[in-house]
């Protein structure tokens, strides 16, 4: 009898464990290389001066160094739960990445989430990269990489719209969320939908501070297309002088509004692509209203080795005389599974007071012409 019960207690306890399988992941990535650029500056203000040659070590020229923890649950049926922790870190110096008050940085501020997943799609609480931002990496052929490319086209919008660089906090779209709720659904047909809400949580001002997003996406054949609308109200509260000048309380204002459409296709190695952004501010459009355009083409000539190059154009719509084109080539070949090695180069022409950067994080004088080159190695864990 005491055999029996102790087989039964046995196969209770590997049931419970099939039932409820779970692991832990620690991973990451370290970018580091090395840029010359012809012209350089010591901030994004509108009037920084240029402050000639810069030749420095360089974190991230794809994409950022960073490391994690992720895990997930089985809870049966198809169902699991799901947490990550991962944040950015300067390769360099090993600094902490950017929070969203200016001055600070956050060990996790990427990700720091946790959610379900399942038959449903997936569902994500918490900061996180939002779903705009994969929308416009899928239908760029430089892939939203830190060197010349869409992200740092439209990280050059947000530079004209005041966006100063010391915080996460953009006037134009937004990279990070903090407080998001992000569902994500399953494919049908190739086609999926994310919708983004994140809360405010200002008292007395149900829509102070919040953020809510869509995207819609098609995913088949060669083919991804992107759809993104983002709104969101009391964004960028900080001031250039900030903290001397204080932060601008919450009104529930619509200031931030961003809407791309693009498209990205590719066919027996090679890719080309194309996309259209306006970036304003609803509630003074005299402020910020922007336009952004690209196009881009890249062919992979073997499996480990693959050329891109882009162009970007971004436009001040409020005054003709500002506007800026970057264009820039990037060359990618694997060492292996998990090393990279690159090199890139850009130019961008800024006019009047745009001063778009061609690599993030390497701020150039507004109205200059800049050329950066950049070699590096990537690798992750």
């Amino acid at each position: 009898m005491k055999s029996k019960f102790s087989g039964a207690a046995a196969l209770l306890l590997c049931a419970g464990a099939a039932h409820a399988q779970s692991s832990v992941k620690l991973y990451g990535t370290i970018d580091t290389g090395l840029l010359f650029q012809n012209t350089s500056a010591a901030t994004f203000l509108p009037n920084a001066p240029n402050l000639g040659h810069v030749f420095q070590a360089k974190e991230g020229g794809i994409y950022a160094s960073f490391w994690g923890i992720k895990g997930s649950e089985d809870i049966g049926g198809g169902y699991r739960i799901n947490f990550k922790l991962q944040g950015v870190f300067n390769s360099t110096n090993g600094k902490f990445g950017l929070a969203d008050t200016p001055g600070t940085t956050s060990i996790f501020n990427q990700f720091a989430t946790v959610g379900a997943s399942g038959p449903f799609g997936t569902f994500d609480a918490g900061r996180q990269i939002i779903p705009m931002i994969y929308a416009m990496a899928e239908t760029d052929v430089r892939g939203a990489q830190y060197f010349g490319s869409i992200l740092t086209a439209w990280l050059g919008i947000n530079q004209a719209a005041g966006w100063p660089g010391t915080s996460t906090n953009a006037p134009i779209g937004a990279l990070y969320d903090s407080n998001a709720l992000v569902y994500q659904s399953p494919k049908f047909y190739g086609a999926s939908l994310a919708l983004e809400y994140a809360p405010g949580g200002v008292a007395g001002q149900f829509q102070g501070g919040t953020r809510e997003s869509a995207v819609l996406k098609y995913s088949n054949y060669g083919l991804n297309l992107s759809a993104v609308y983002y709104t969101g109200h009391d964004t960028n509260p900080f001031p250039l002088t900030y903290p001397v000048a204080p932060a601008v309380p919450a009104t529930g204002l619509a200031n931030n509004r961003f809407y791309y459409l693009g498209a990205l296709y590719t066919l027996a190695g090679f890719s080309v692509s194309a996309s259209y952004g306006i970036g304003k501010n609803p509630s003074n459009s005299s402020r910020a209203n922007f336009e952004m355009i690209s196009g881009g083409f890249g062919y992979k000539f073997t499996p480990v080795f693959k050329l891109t190059s882009g162009v970007y154009y971004l436009s001040d719509r409020n005054h003709s005389a500002n506007h800026s084109t970057e264009v820039s080539l990037g060359a990618e070949y694997n060492l292996s599974r998990r090393t990279l090695a690159y090199a890139q180069v850009g130019y961008v022409a800024n006019r009047g007071t745009m001063n778009q950067t061609i690599i993030y994080g390497a701020p150039v004088a507004p109205g200059v012409n800049t050329t950066a080159a950049m070699i590096g190695l990537r690798h992750g864990f």
